[in-house]
């Protein structure tokens, strides 16, 4: 399969970098991404992955549209209120890129569906708002062997980190929480500063992106934390639990995905 004209123009200022390259697009509209939530993280996280040209997303949300959303997703418009989610977020990022293949899932993940959903993308992103259902993704992904990048932001604040169960030094997402007493805050309850929101999503579609191409340093192993207050962003190690009740159970060493 050849890239088109069409897909060169649109493509041209992505292709021009040598770590991407015409080789590097072709893997993007090839690649499939689990996109969980298109809330405040998730739409721009869909929407830059759209523009860039990952052929098939499957984007997942059970909630409808509400005027309060508008501050901060920025997928949805005023003419969406009420609407579900995925319906709003497939007509925009359609509107934006029409070659690609949009999926919509109106539930929330779990059991048997977030299973299969898993094992058919290529990278999950973790755009979610609760922990039960980051825990799931979390346990799917290692299960299955599938790159997962996991944000999350309130207030000024902001944190994304890649877990990779390819990499044998990868720790996941429950070598950084525990279930046990956590209480999860939302921006319902604490607020959240408009485009902090877009800043972690965008760090989320960019380590999307590494991932599928192969390009640079992943996050895997550090946790990125933004303080926009004094624009502070730092990384700090994160190294993989040996008693982690997930990746120690799921750990296959230098799990083969390729899937070409």
């Amino acid at each position: 399969m050849d890239l088109q004209d069409e897909q060169l123009l649109r493509y041209s200022r992505q292709i021009m970098l040598p770590q991407v390259d015409a080789a590097g697009q072709m893997r993007l509209l090839e690649s499939t991404v689990l996109v969980v939530g298109l809330g405040g993280l998730g739409a721009p996280v869909a929407m830059y992955l759209a523009a860039a040209g990952v052929g098939n997303l499957v984007v997942v949300d059970d909630d409808e549209v509400d005027l309060s959303n508008l501050q901060r997703q920025i997928i949805h418009t005023t003419a969406d209120v009420g609407r579900p989610k995925v319906d709003s977020a497939r007509d925009a990022l359609l509107a934006l890129n029409p070659e690609l293949t949009i999926t919509t899932v109106e539930a929330r993940l779990e059991g048997a569906l977030l299973r299969e959903l898993v094992d058919e993308a290529d990278v999950v992103v973790d755009a979610c708002d609760n922990f039960a259902t980051r825990f799931a993704i979390n346990e799917a992904c290692f299960a299955s062997g599938t790159p997962l990048v996991s944000g999350a932001a309130i207030r000024l604040e902001g944190q994304v980190a890649v877990f990779d169960p390819r990499v044998d030094a990868s720790p996941c997402y429950r070598c950084l929480y525990r279930d046990e007493g956590e209480l999860a805050e939302t921006c319902t309850q604490s607020g959240v500063f408009t485009p902090v929101v877009g800043i972690i999503g965008s760090l989320q579609a960019t380590e999307a992106l590494k991932l599928l191409v192969g390009l640079g340093e992943a996050l895997t192993g550090r946790l990125l934390l933004l303080d926009a207050e004094t624009m502070q962003i730092r990384t700090i190690r994160l190294p993989r639990d040996p008693k982690c009740p997930v990746c120690a159970r799921h750990r296959t060493p230098q799990m083969d995905r390729d899937r070409a």
